[in-house]
Parts: structure tokens; sequence; C-alpha cells
């Protein structure tokens, strides 16, 4: 059997290895159109359960990894002079190209043979394989060449994004938000090796055209940078590698194969790194690959069952993705509105995938001091004592204009009443009367019309 793999990066490389694993006496030959030890972007952020993926699929690679990473359980939430943290999250951070060395590393050992500086535009190229594996990126050429069979979609987001890595050192994801004049700033920053970072600046196209910075150069965007961040950097200087102006662009391709060649990391699928790595994706995808060729009785059936098993976990991340790059979009609606201790508490849930019962088991005495500043704010605003056991937000009063609720659960219409010539009737009275002493602070009754005329019938 022979297998080509189109692209060097983590998903390729990966790729490759496990391959190589799973079919020892297969002929497997890597093309990278850059030179080994080229990389673009600073570190890669792993989870906890994705570690744990690793040390199942590869555990020689994983002990390299672990040898080189920065680990932290805290997330920073720096907003309106407050610094808020929340613990409990569980994640590993490492350079990209320490990580590119590691695999590379690995593929000698196996066997696989490698070509850097070798560019694949055309699959025809490769001579005859069984299987081609496409990891050539987001802007993925084999991806566009055949499109018709893919057809890849590209949602490119309003926001601009600079990647930038600074010396000093992060003991906790961090975010930071920042305003000046020209508009509000938002950073991502961890630490992914002793001495590094990476530092993400993201804003929205308006504060960039404020500042003057929509078609700026590196060391221009670094110099603005630095001074809008003097504080939060320490002293510590910036590192730039290609550290320009961005805009996120959410990849989707309606196939993920096509005949001998299947699509992974970049060139399939994006999330916003926001919520996740696009690393950490492509190296699942390896391992989703690698499982589904071993558990297949041939190749194509192979394919499918990859693309069957991979695709809803890849696409349940992306829709978190989605919610959570629109929130950061967004981010000014938030700023002026909300308490920090609100503002951190809606970062934290903003993709839906964490929840206060989850962040309860993650960060209890986070999560109690949040109910505990909610409560006394609902109860004081409501004329309430406030308790000494504080409840969980939905549980605490809520007055609307004149109304007063005892709680925040609502109870949605049913819309399946039926008036006698636009009359409430004893169906209306037993069915909402139960609801009603079921404990909702509020239960909400289908539409009612003011005239006859309004009425979409008699009933």
């Amino acid at each position: 059997m022979r297998i080509c793999v189109i692209g060097g990066g983590p998903g390729g490389l990966y790729s490759a290895l496990l391959l190589k694993k799973a079919f020892p006496h297969a002929s497997i030959v890597l093309h990278e159109r850059n030179r080994a030890d080229d990389t673009f972007g600073f570190g890669v952020v792993f989870s906890d359960q994705t570690m744990t993926n690793l040390g199942a699929a590869d555990p020689a690679s994983l002990a390299e990894i672990q040898a080189s990473f920065a680990h932290w359980d805290a997330i920073d939430i720096h907003f309106k002079g407050e610094c808020i943290r929340s613990g409990g999250h569980g994640f590993s951070g490492m350079g990209r190209m320490r990580l590119l060395e590691i695999l590379q590393g690995r593929l000698d050992e196996l066997g696989v043979e490698t070509h850097f500086e070798s560019e694949i535009e055309r699959v025809e190229d490769l001579g005859p394989a069984d299987l081609i594996v496409v990891a050539d990126g987001l802007n993925s050429a084999v991806r566009s060449a055949h499109k018709d069979v893919f057809q890849p979609s590209v949602d490119v987001r309003p926001n601009r994004f600079v990647w930038l890595g600074s010396t000093r050192k992060f003991d906790a994801f961090t975010f930071y938000f920042k305003e000046n004049e020209h508009g509000l700033w938002r950073v991502h920053a961890y630490q992914y090796a002793e001495d590094s970072s990476t530092f993400i600046v993201e804003t929205t196209e308006q504060a960039l055209i404020r500042a003057g910075l929509l078609d700026a150069g590196e060391e221009e965007i670094a110099r603005y940078c630095a001074a809008l961040f003097a504080e939060e950097l320490e002293g510590h200087d910036f590192i730039l590698n290609r550290s320009v102006w961005r805009q996120f662009p959410t990849v989707k391709n309606a196939h993920w194969h096509h005949e001998n060649m299947v699509l992974v990391g970049d060139a399939a699928h994006t999330a916003h790194f926001s919520i996740g790595s696009g690393t950490k994706l492509a190296l699942e995808d390896a391992i989703a690959l690698r499982d589904a060729l071993v558990e297949s009785p041939d190749m194509q059936a192979g394919l499918v069952r990859y693309e069957t098993n991979r695709r809803p976990a890849v696409e349940s991340l992306q829709r978190a993705a989605q919610v959570s790059l629109e929130w950061f979009e967004t981010t000014e609606r938030h700023h002026d509105r909300l308490d920090p201790v609100q503002f951190a508490m809606s970062l934290l849930t903003r993709s839906l995938r964490v929840t206060h019962d989850n962040l309860m088991l993650r960060d209890p005495g986070y999560v109690k001091g949040v109910d505990a500043w909610f409560s006394e704010k609902a109860h004081r605003d409501f004329g309430a004592p406030v308790p000494a056991d504080p409840p969980p937000p939905m549980f605490t009063p809520y007055r609307l204009r004149g109304m007063e609720l005892s709680n925040r659960v609502v109870v949605s219409p049913m819309c399946q009443y039926s008036a006698t010539d636009g009359m409430p009737n004893d169906w209306h009275l037993v069915h909402l009367g139960s609801r009603a002493i079921g404990g909702a602070g509020l239960v909400m009754t289908e539409m009612t019309d003011v005239s006859r005329e309004g009425r979409i019938s008699p009933g």
C-alpha cells in the first residue's frame, strides 16, 4: 500500500505517523512546500482531554510533548481595572516549532519518507497512490483544484486580529479588554514555553481605521500595540512572525473525501481561535482517520467511516466556535453595560459548551462568588432581604416594570388553546392554572387579539 501526505503541518505529520504505525508495511511519503524549520505563528493550545487522546494514539510523541509544554488551569479576565480568575480549566501550551520537531523526529524513527521544499499542487504529480491525505492547510491548493467535489465554503469574519509573541510569562490563559480613543481592543494571551507567550490582539475594522492601522506593516503594528499594552507587557518585548492584521475564515466542506483523497485539518475545517486550536482539530482528525481505516474492510469504506464518525464532533465544535467568535465581534455591546463579574461570566459561558453547572464542577468557589454577587444585586434591586445562602441566579427575583417575579423561570406559550367566540374557557383555567402553581415566576399565554377582526378564526 502506498500513502501520500500533502502538507507537513501537525495534521499531516501526525497522519503519517499514525498510519505508519497502523500499517507498518505501507510506503508513506510526505511532501511539504516549506522547509522543515519554517513555522508561522507561535504556540498551540491543548486541553487536558486532547492530551489524553494523544497519549492513547502515540505515547512516544506524547512523552516528548509533555516535556515541552507549559500547563495551567486558570483563566484570568482583565476588565475595567479588575482581574477575575476562574480555575479548573486544564490547558497546555507549547511552541508550534517544537511540536513540528517532535513529530518530524517520530517520522524519521518510523521510516516515513519526507520531502521538504516540495510543493504539490496537483495530485497527479504524486504518481500512483492508494490514499492521498490532503493536509495542505487553510488555503489548500488540492481542495481548490477539486472544489467541484469537496464543495468548500469560506466565511470571512469582520474582526481583525494579529498574532504576536511576547517574552512575558502568563500563569493563566489571559484575556485583556482595553479601550482607548480608537476603540476596544481584546487580547488572548497564553504561555507556550519557558520564556515565550502568544499575544493575540483583536479589534474591529473601524478601530483600525481610526488608529490608522488598517494597512500597517509589522513594525508599525508592534509599536502601536506595545504602547497600548505597555502596562500588561511589564517591560517585555514583542516577537514578530508574519504579524499582520488578518480576518478569520471559517472553512467548511460539503464532502471530506473523494476517490482516494481525504481532507484533514484546516483543509477540511476551521474553528475560531477563541474556543480551541486548529492544531488540536488536525491531530484528532488524524486519530479518527487512522481508527476508521483500521476498522474498515477497504479504503473506500474507511474514508466513509472517517467522515461519518468525525464530522459530528467537528460540526459541534464549529457551532460553538461561531457563537464564541460572534461574542468577540460584539464585545462592545457588553463593555459599557455589564459589571466585571457579569462580564466575566458571560465570557466564560459564551460558547454555550460551558454552563453554570459545569463551572461549578471546575471551580465551586468562583461560581459561589458569582451567585452571591448576583443574589445580592437582585434582592436589593427588588427590595427584598438578601438570603444567607444565595440561590443560583435563575431563582433570584426580578422586576419587570410594575410586575414583581419571584424567580426567572418562564413557561412559554403552548399554542394549543381554543376559545369560544374569543373568550377563555375551563381548559385555559386548568392548563394555565397548573402551570401557574408549578413554581415558575412567569407564565406566558398565547397571543391575544383585541378585536374580532384581529382573529385568525372564531376560536
